[in-house]
């Protein structure tokens, strides 16, 4: 039974570096300055669940466009799972996004569990970590993603997620101690990537190009960012086998996995050229 004290409200700014240190806790592993961007996405979108004036349980509901909805940070602490909490703050997400094609990256334990809320499994996303070689390559056609016009940015990006997510980008691409990088083919914008530094070691996120060869140039760049010897970690769609191929080809461990599901219609997007997933939490 829940408690008529348990109140589900808007987070504050602040409060999101709180529901980043749960999932921190729970080894997600986000990024140090995940939170400034993932505000400004969308200001509303972050739920806290208070008990007795006390966070127990966080939800992000995240609107992208007019048509998509990401749900992320669904965490209740240990102590007061499988009390009704974490449902109750569950459907006020789902209700926030309704009406809208909703996506999440769950734990694959939850997925019975989503599916009873309409989600249907998409493709797995696999986590690999890495260790930074140290190696500096330098490959054509690789600059600095500053030297694209941000409306060509944001063409590339449309048909690899399910709406515009402009604001997302703007924030993203210019975190501190992240490096995003773009690459040119015959002067035409064909792939761009990020690696930012996590709570451990750097993540690569998104990863976006036309091929498997510029995916590859995009990476070993992108990789060469990181100091020797530091850990670095890729999340790969499994239905894209070149990007499995490509973690596979650097000797990169399995570590994480999660569920792409939706509920409503599977989104068309270009997934041959989708390498690396923008984030688990925002989509």
């Amino acid at each position: 039974m829940v408690s008529a004290d348990y109140i589900i409200r808007t987070m504050s700014r602040d409060e999101i570096n709180t529901a980043i240190e749960w999932a921190a806790s729970e080894g997600w592993n986000p990024g140090l300055y995940d939170a400034d961007c993932f505000y400004e996405t969308d200001p509303e979108g972050f739920l806290v669940g208070e008990l007795h004036h006390k966070p127990i349980a966080t939800i992000s509901a995240v609107k992208y466009g007019k048509t998509f909805g990401f749900l992320g940070f669904y965490i209740v602490k240990p102590a007061y799972r499988k009390q009704g909490y974490g449902l109750s703050i569950w459907n006020v997400g789902l209700n926030r996004l309704s009406g809208r094609n909703i996506g999440l990256d769950g734990v694959v334990a939850q997925q019975d569990n989503y599916k009873k809320s309409g989600f249907q499994l998409a493709y797995r996303n696999i986590r690999y970590e890495g260790i930074s070689d140290g190696n500096h390559p330098d490959i054509p056609g690789i600059i600095n993603i500053s030297q694209v016009p941000f409306n060509f940015l944001e063409r590339y990006d449309r048909p690899l997620f399910p709406d515009t997510r402009s604001q997302f980008l703007r924030s993203w691409l210019h975190q501190p101690d992240s490096v995003a990088l773009g690459i040119m083919q015959d002067g035409v914008l064909s792939g761009y990537g990020m690696i930012r530094v996590c709570r451990s070691g750097y993540k690569i996120g998104p990863l976006f190009a036309d091929n498997p060869k510029l995916a590859q140039s995009l990476f070993i760049s992108l990789k060469s960012k990181v100091e020797p010897g530091q850990l670095f970690y890729f999340d790969v769609p499994e239905i894209n086998q070149d990007a499995v191929s490509l973690a596979e080809q650097h000797h990169m461990k399995v570590v994480f996995e999660t569920a792409r599901m939706y509920k409503g219609v599977c989104p068309d997007l270009s997934v041959k050229k989708i390498f690396g997933v923008t984030t688990f939490e925002l989509g």
